[in-house]
């Protein structure tokens, strides 16, 4: 095979290679930069069930407040009644 054209080709796949891999996506699972990749969006079950979960989550940290603050003024009350009156 002529140098010639061996050297060509070998330059036009090692061209061809750069390009290719700065559209490629990057690592396991990363996207591709601005201009090639696309934004990541949830499907609705996925984004519903995240809502789902941070509602009930801020529903079992609203009624752990509210039963401390419950707990709080019952001790209060008590401690308040148990006071000698003078």
């Amino acid at each position: 095979m002529n140098d010639k054209v061996f050297y060509s080709v070998a330059a036009l796949i090692a061209l061809g290679m750069v390009a290719l891999s700065l559209v490629w996506p990057q690592g396991l699972g990363v996207r591709s930069p601005a201009p090639f990749g696309h934004a990541i969006e949830l499907p609705d079950q996925v984004r519903a069930e995240r809502e789902r979960a941070e509602r009930k989550e801020k529903r079992h940290a609203e009624e752990a407040a509210e039963r401390a603050a419950r707990a709080q003024a019952q001790a209060e009350g008590d401690a308040a009644s148990a006071a000698p009156v003078n």
